[in-house]
């Protein structure tokens, strides 16, 4: 297990899904964890069944005032930060010419402004830390594109090229910038997309995962890479994108 001890760290939308996952798995290695939720009552009840010095902020990344008191209270709680875990976000399956202004324009913002809102609101307390991390959740929909997926594939995408970006800026602060990119991992997100799924495709979606990646993912199994960027066994990491995705991309036929 990678040793987390003594950091500290924040994970947007860790409530529930892979994002709890993850503040699990970092808190399992020894470490602390804020999370930072839309959902205040059930960030905080998350943290407080955590424990090991856990805390819970409600925080919209929507919102820069939301999300500079999130990195606020957990520089106050813990003395410091020295994980960013960037995870919030939401997705529409809808085919293009049904997709709105405003539906296209809310997943850019909570995918991709969110992970910038959050990052620039962490970097002073990062470059302060040492062997700082940044780990930005992007999915195999930012490496491919997909049927009734253009605005999610975009975002994610976009959270690519950004995680790929900032970590040139960021290496002389010696914080390490990396996303992950889940494949379909089974939480609330996957049962959603069932039902779209299925209206175009002669395969039902279980069997469709089956085929293409072997199984459904666990946000466990997303955790782990997480934990693994997060650690100090990867201080030459940075700048990239790992698939976590069962082999999902690499499946052409």
């Amino acid at each position: 297990m990678n040793d987390l001890s003594g950091r500290r760290a924040i994970v947007s939308g860790g409530a529930r899904g892979i994002g709890r996952a993850i503040a699990e798995r970092l808190v399992a290695g020894g470490a602390r964890v804020a999370i930072a939720d839309i959902n205040g009552d059930g960030a905080r009840a998350a943290a407080a069944e955590l424990g090991h010095g856990c805390i819970g902020v409600a925080c919209d990344v929507r919102s820069t005032a939301d999300v500079t008191a999130a990195v606020a209270a957990a520089v106050d709680g813990f003395g410091g930060l020295d994980l960013l875990v960037n995870n919030a976000g939401i997705e529409i399956a809808k085919p293009v010419i049904d997709l709105t202004d405003e539906e296209f324009t809310r997943i850019l913002d909570i995918n991709v402004t969110g992970t910038f809102r959050f990052t620039k609101a962490a970097v002073p307390a990062l470059a302060q830390a040492e062997g700082a991390a940044i780990v930005n959740m992007a999915s195999v929909a930012g490496t491919a594109g997909g049927p009734l997926l253009s605005a999610y594939c975009a975002s994610k995408g976009a959270v690519v090229r950004f995680t790929e970006s900032v970590a040139i800026e960021l290496r002389a602060q010696g914080i390490r910038v990396n996303a992950v990119c889940p494949g379909i991992v089974q939480t609330e997100m996957a049962d959603r997309l069932a039902g779209p799924v299925e209206a175009i495709s002669p395969i039902p979606f279980d069997e469709l995962i089956a085929l293409k990646q072997g199984r459904f993912g666990a946000p466990e199994d997303v955790a782990e890479m997480v934990a693994f960027l997060a650690s100090a066994e990867t201080p030459f990491i940075t700048g990239s994108h790992y698939l976590v995705d069962g082999g999902l991309t690499a499946n052409l036929f």
